[in-house]
């Protein structure tokens, strides 16, 4: 059985959810507290492959910081979105699960089990 990688938030409910739901489900699971361990801008790349997204659809846009950041601005990269995520790990949506070569947003929860 392959280890399931979640980027987890504890304070999330629909994180929480997730993780119940993976540990009922009974997999070897990789808990990442991404909110203390954020990812590295090669790692946040690779996620966003897998769940084949551009970085701003990644982005928790109601997130005040979202605001702060003005990152609705159309003129940033998509590689200074990352850099801006890794540094700013709380405006990356959660939960993500990646299972191999697969990932997927835990919202809601139950979306995960078609990667399982």
């Amino acid at each position: 059985m392959s280890k399931i990688r979640i980027y987890h938030n504890t304070r999330c409910s629909k994180s929480r959810e997730t993780l119940a739901l993976l540990e009922n489900q009974q997999h070897d699971i990789e808990i990442i507290d991404y909110l203390n361990t954020p990812p590295t801008t090669d790692e946040l790349t690779v996620v966003l492959q897998l769940l084949n997204m551009r970085p701003r659809q990644l982005m928790r846009s109601k997130e005040t910081l979202y605001k702060e950041l003005q990152l609705d601005n159309a003129k940033l990269s998509d590689q200074q979105l990352i850099e801006i995520m890794c540094a700013n790990p709380k405006l990356i949506e959660r939960p993500i699960v990646i299972k191999d070569d697969q990932a997927i947003i835990g919202r809601p929860p139950e979306a995960v089990l078609n990667i399982l």
